[in-house]
């Protein structure tokens, strides 16, 4: 049983780990790409 439970504690943190990292780059690096830069000339 305590077996099962840790192995449930580490997919759960690997789930939550990679909608962190999901949110993370669609927040923060697609806000980047919406406003692109101009070149002064």
């Amino acid at each position: 049983m305590e077996t099962f439970l840790e192995i449930l504690r580490e997919v759960l943190k690997g789930v939550l780990r990679e909608i962190g990292a999901y949110f993370f780059r669609k927040n923060v690096l697609e806000d980047r790409k919406t406003t692109p830069r101009r070149r002064k000339q």
